[in-house]
C-alpha cells in the first residue's frame, strides 16, 4: 500500500491529528491511545507476537546489540511500560558487569510511560523476575517528559513514537533529556523496502491481524488501529531528517526484515 493510497494521508486541518485513518482533535489522541492500551495492557506481549509472528523478541535484541549497554548507566525507557526494555538493559549490564574485573556500578532504568495500566503490568512482571531495584516507574507523556534535561545517557523508545501527537515534539524532548554524548534509539514497525514482502505485509495487516485481535484478544478495533497507525508512521528517510530537525548527530537507521520494523539512532553532541 503506497502512501497515496493510506485514507487521511492528507495535511489534516490544523488542531487536528491522526488516529490510524481517522482524522481526530489533537487534544483527543491522548485519551484514544490510553483506551487501545488500556485495553491491551495484559496482552501486550501477545500483541507484539501477533503484529511481528514473534520476531520482535529479536528486535529487541538487536536493539540492545545496537545500543550496547554498560554498567552505570541511566536509560530512560519511553513508552516501555512492561519493561520489556529495560529487563534486557539491566540483564546486559549485569552480564557485562559480571565480566568485568572493575568494581562494580550498578545501572538504572527509568521507565515512562503515559498508561498506568502498562506500568502496572511492568511493575507485577519486574516483581516476578526478582527485580526489586535499579527500575523506576514513571507515568508520563513522550512530549513533556517528566525528567531533568540532560539526565540520561541513552533514551529508548520501542513501538511507541508512532503513537505520539506530536512527533517532532517528542524527538526534541528525547534530545533535552539526554547528556552530551548520550544516544537516542528508537525501534518501530516502519515501511517494508521489499518487493512483494510489502504486499503481503498489507494483506496480513489490514485483513488478518484485526480478525487475530478479534479471536484471540477479543479486541478487533485495536488492532486494526495499530496496524493502520504503522501506515501513518513517517518513511526511514524522513524520521531521519526529523530527527536532524531537533538537533541529533550522526543519525542512522536500519532495517529490520525487509523493512518491517526498522531502528533509527541520533546521538546528542
Amino acid at each position: 500500500m503506497m502512501t497515496d493510497d493510506i485514507p487521511g494521508t492528507a495535511q489534516e486541518p490544523p488542531g487536528s491529528t491522526h488516529f490510524g485513518f481517522r482524522t481526530v482533535a489533537e487534544d483527543e489522541k491522548v485519551g484514544l491511545v490510553r483506551g487501545v492500551f488500556d485495553s491491551v495492557a495484559g496482552r501486550y506481549d501477545l500483541m507484539n507476537d501477533l503484529m511481528s509472528a514473534g520476531i520482535h523478541r529479536l528486535w529487541k535484541a538487536a536493539l540492545m546489540d545496537w545500543l550496547n549497554p554498560r554498567p552505570g548507566q541511566h536509560l530512560l525507557d519511553v513508552a516501555g511500560g512492561t519493561g520489556d526494555i529495560a529487563f534486557r538493559f539491566l540483564d546486559r549490564t549485569r552480564l557485562r558487569q559480571a565480566n568485568s574485573d572493575k568494581p562494580p556500578v550498578p545501572a538504572r532504568v527509568t521507565v515512562c510511560d503515559i498508561n498506568w495500566n502498562m506500568l502496572g503490568v511492568g511493575r507485577d512482571r519486574a516483581i516476578d523476575r526478582g527485580i526489586l531495584g535499579g527500575i523506576d516507574w514513571v507515568c508520563g507523556n513522550a512530549e513533556a517528559l517528566p525528567v531533568p534535561s540532560g539526565s540520561v545517557d541513552a533514551y529508548t523508545i520501542a513501538f511507541g513514537l508512532r503513537n505520539v501527537t506530536h512527533i517532532d515534539q517528542a524527538l526534541a524532548e528525547a534530545r533535552r533529556v539526554l547528556k552530551p554524548g548520550g544516544r537516542f534509539i528508537c525501534l518501530e514497525f516502519s515501511h517494508v523496502a521489499v518487493p512483494v514482502l510489502d504486499k503481503l505485509y498489507d494483506a496480513y495487516s489490514f485483513q488478518v491481524l484485526p480478525r487475530l485481535g478479534r479471536w484471540v484478544a477479543k479486541d478487533e478495533d485495536s488492532y486494526r488501529y495499530l496496524a493502520e497507525s504503522i501506515r501513518r508512521f513517517p518513511p526511514q528517510g524522513e524520521l531521519v531528517e526529523r530527527m536532524r530537525g531537533v538537533g541529533f548527530d550522526q543519525v542512522k537507521y536500519r532495517n529490520l526484515t525487509g523493512g518491517i520494523a526498522a531502528m533509527h539512532s541520533g546521538w546528542r553532541l
